[in-house]
C-alpha cells in the first residue's frame, strides 16, 4: 500500500506543478495550455484511483502518466513542443520531472510487488546433472 501511497503523491506533485504553471500563463499557449490542464485532471484522478481500486490499472496509469510528461518535457526541452521550447532550470521543472520519475518507479515496483508482472525465471538447464562419485 505505501508504494501506491507514493505514486499517488507524485503525481499530485507534478499536477500541482502542472496546474501552478497553468495559472501563472501557459493556459494562454494553443495547444500546450489545454495540455496542462488535462495532466492536472489526470494527475488527480489517478493519484484517486491508486488509493481507492486495488487493481494493476492505476499502477499501470501512474506509469504511463509519468512516462509520457517526462517525454513531453524532453521533447519541449530539445526539439521543441507545439512552438513551446524548454529549458532544464527552475525549481518547477526540476520537481515535476523528479516525481514524474517517482511516479515512473512506484508505478513499475508496484506492478511488480503485487505480482501483476511476471516473476523472473531461471533458466532451465537442459543438461543432466553428473552422478556424485
Amino acid at each position: 500500500m505505501m508504494i501506491r501511497v507514493l505514486a499517488a503523491l507524485a503525481v499530485l506533485v507534478s499536477a500541482y506543478v502542472h496546474l501552478h504553471l497553468w495559472i501563472d500563463g501557459v493556459r494562454h499557449q494553443h495547444v500546450v495550455g489545454p495540455a496542462f490542464m488535462i495532466n492536472v485532471v489526470a494527475g488527480v484522478v489517478i493519484a484517486i484511483l491508486l488509493l481507492a481500486w486495488r487493481d494493476w490499472e492505476p499502477l499501470f496509469l501512474a506509469l504511463g502518466f509519468g512516462v509520457s510528461t517526462m517525454a513531453a518535457f524532453v521533447i519541449s526541452a530539445t526539439v521543441g513542443l507545439f512552438g513551446v521550447n524548454e529549458h532544464w532550470q527552475g525549481a518547477y521543472v526540476w520537481s515535476a520531472f523528479i516525481a514524474e520519475a517517482v511516479a515512473v518507479l512506484a508505478g513499475a515496483i508496484g506492478l511488480w510487488r503485487e505480482g501483476y508482472l511476471p516473476a523472473a525465471r531461471r533458466p532451465v538447464s537442459k543438461a543432466r546433472p553428473r552422478p556424485a562419485g
